[in-house]
């Protein structure tokens, strides 16, 4: 264990960058956009190596919170309080690692305000680790709200031609979901008398106001996710934000909601998780189904692989609301998958994007004659996609069906026509825009991947093939920390059924 404050330093970091940025690169012209440029590249890079001392010194066996930091805040009793463990860890570990990749994707594709664009990145990555961090109800709250600011910037400034609705309809949807949340964070402070999350995880909370606190909190994760039917900003957020924004939509900002699902409404209300569970089953299936129907509709390609997410995040609620072992540890593993593949994708779609400036499915074919390196790539990630085994698309969408299936066999036999539902549209897709004749003029010049762009993407491919032959790493980090929540889970369900039967 560390005796400085790792993650206190992990999650300000990007704020110095922030500062850097706005004293050394103001003017807005090349001299100021190339300084930026490299300030937020080099701050994400050292946060990121910053990160991986949380890694070397985490103790996988230890079921508490580690690296715990806390000091007096307000003075009702709210905290300073951070710290992470086996659930928490991942996430702050993709985040961070999946900045440095945005801001190289962005190097040559942002040429308006990049300052403003860096600091906005910057900021927005603080806030995500903090999210992931927050040990006290009020901070968790602040941070996760706090990120709707940057990213709705990001999308409404450096987006596309309908920016501005999508970026609206996207900081509404989930500013609403969150407002319910807050309500319920006062009445869980009422109940407890603290805002203390790992208090609060042992403090009995009574039956009704599980249900109306699931509910709320529901409102808020569901919205994030997204769930089915609240799902329909994604599709206008991803085409309408700039390439690195929908990376960090799609790799983070969409797992927060499974993140708050794991953290609270299972350790928190595990008598109302248990008898909504049906419900997410359904909205899960539903999910799984009819997203991936939709997305064989598409002709833009982001808004498919934005249906194909949904379709995805289908399957975490699914496994992380069976409440056994093998379906929380693969939602968490999903997620993690989730965002390196589809994260990928989206760079894959802005590679092509900014060479032809159109991202209409029938406007591209027979890519493999003229970008032999992107073809290989961009058919690792849809076999990703698809859940081929050999990768880590496999392994996740393999473990949330098993642990639903000890649970709900009809749940995990149609989930299952997902995985084939998700082959019929990524190959269609792959099939479309690699493969046929080169027969469009505008696409008879086009250049293979540059050096910048496989920096930004082999990496990728790398972790996607060595989770899917090794995911060791990921599900060791979080194994204690699932099987005590399972386990407290499952112990709270007994003790009611215990009762019942006296």
């Amino acid at each position: 264990m560390t005796t400085w404050p790792v993650i206190f330093v992990v999650w300000f970091l990007p704020v110095v960058g922030t500062l850097l940025v706005y004293l050394l690169a103001r003017g807005g012209d090349e001299a100021a956009n190339r300084n930026a440029r490299w300030i937020a590249l080099w701050t994400t890079l050292i946060d990121f190596a910053v990160s991986l001392v949380l890694v070397w010194h985490f103790d996988p066996a230890q079921t508490d919170f580690q690296f715990v930091e806390k000091g007096s805040w307000l003075a009702t009793g709210i905290t300073y309080h951070m710290g992470v463990d086996g659930v928490s860890l991942p996430f702050v570990i993709l985040t961070t690692a999946l900045m440095p990749v945005c801001i190289i994707a962005s190097w040559k594709s942002i040429t308006q305000r990049v300052p403003e664009y860096m600091m906005a990145f910057l900021i927005l990555e603080t806030l995500m680790v903090g999210t992931f961090c927050a040990l006290d109800l009020v901070l968790f709250y602040l941070f996760f709200e706090g990120g709707l600011i940057p990213m709705f910037l990001i999308i409404g400034v450096w987006g596309g031609p309908r920016r501005v609705y999508a970026s609206f309809k996207f900081f509404l949807y989930t500013l609403l979901g969150s407002v319910l949340m807050l309500l319920a964070i006062m009445a869980l402070y009422w109940n407890g008398n603290t805002t203390d999350i790992p208090t609060l995880m042992h403090t009995a909370v009574p039956r009704s106001l599980q249900t109306w606190a699931w509910l709320a909190f529901f409102a808020s994760f569901a919205v994030k996710m997204p769930m089915w039917p609240v799902h329909t900003w994604l599709p206008d957020a991803h085409v309408e934000a700039p390439t690195a924004g929908s990376v960090i939509l799609a790799a983070i900002l969409l797992k927060m909601g499974g993140y708050g699902f794991l953290r609270f409404s299972l350790p928190m209300f595990p008598l109302a998780s248990h008898d909504f569970a049906p419900l997410i089953y359904s909205l899960s299936v539903t999910a799984i189904i009819y997203t991936s129907l939709v997305a064989l509709m598409q002709e833009d390609m982001k808004k498919l692989i934005a249906y194909s997410s949904v379709a995805h995040m289908g399957f975490v609620t699914m496994g992380i609301f069976a409440g056994t072992v093998q379906g929380v540890a693969g939602g968490v593993f999903q997620m993690i998958s989730h965002g390196i593949v589809s994260g990928a994708l989206f760079l894959c779609v802005g590679i092509v994007y900014d060479r032809m400036h159109t991202r209409e499915i029938a406007a591209y074919g027979g890519l493999v004659n003229r970008m032999p390196l992107y073809a290989m790539v961009f058919m690792v990630f849809t076999m990703a996609n698809v859940g081929l085994p050999g990768t880590s698309g496999f392994i996740g969408e393999f473990l949330t069906l098993l642990g639903t299936f000890k649970v709900s066999i009809p749940t995990a036999f149609f989930a299952t026509t997902g995985v084939i539902l998700s082959a019929c549209y990524a190959l269609w897709l792959y099939r479309k825009i690699i493969f046929g004749a080169l027969v469009k003029p505008s696409l008879m010049t086009i250049k293979d991947m540059t050096l910048r762009e496989c920096l930004t993407l082999f990496p990728l491919v790398a972790l996607t093939i060595l989770f899917g032959i090794y995911p060791k790493p990921v599900l060791d980090m979080s194994a204690a920390s699932v099987q005590q929540l399972v386990s407290n889970y499952s112990t709270a369900i007994s003790a009611v059924k215990a009762a019942a039967l006296q």
